[in-house]
């Protein structure tokens, strides 16, 4: 019982001091970013470092998904109100159906940049995304300000947005 203790107070002792870390371990706040390859509507293969010099709010959804869906006007709200600040809106559709998000893109349901991402990449695992909606908030290195960010629909989310952006 002793030897299971100390080993497990070593494992907590190791994790702790920053040296253990997995590949699979989350992605926090002050880390770069991985980048992604996602394609635009037109097959067109984009990646994240675009949009350098900007602060980017990821939006990772589906059209399937009624919470994403429901976000997506305060989604609009929040590009119209920061409109000229250093804020890019990227949603990343994460659609097995890239036709029926092709369409949402066409009849104008999307906010924000719509890109498409397969669901399989690595982005989703790293980010350990596993339900949708999704924020990440980026900063203008492309350093991960906050990982799991609050949806649209928070007044938070907007007052922190306005504050971090000086509007």
């Amino acid at each position: 019982m002793k030897k299971i203790i100390s080993l497990i107070l070593f494992v907590a002792a190791f994790a702790i001091s920053g040296k253990a870390q997995s590949a699979t371990s989350p992605l926090t706040a002050g880390m770069v970013s991985p980048d992604i390859c996602a394609v635009d509507t037109l097959g067109n293969k984009h990646s994240l470092s675009e949009f350098k010099g900007n602060y980017v709010l990821l939006d990772v959804w589906a059209t399937w998904c009624g919470p994403c869906r429901r976000e997506i006007p305060h989604l609009k709200a929040l590009e119209e109100r920061l409109a000229g600040k250093k804020l890019v809106v990227v949603g990343l559709s994460c659609d097995k159906d890239i036709e029926a998000w092709k369409n949402m893109v066409r009849e104008g349901k999307t906010s924000g940049i719509p890109y498409h991402i397969n669901v399989a990449d690595d982005f989703m695992k790293l980010y350990e995304v596993k339900t949708i909606p999704r924020f990440i908030l980026l900063d203008p290195e492309g350093k991960i300000v906050e990982p799991v960010f609050t949806k649209p629909s928070d007044p938070a989310t907007a007052e922190y947005l306005v504050k971090l952006l000086g509007a």
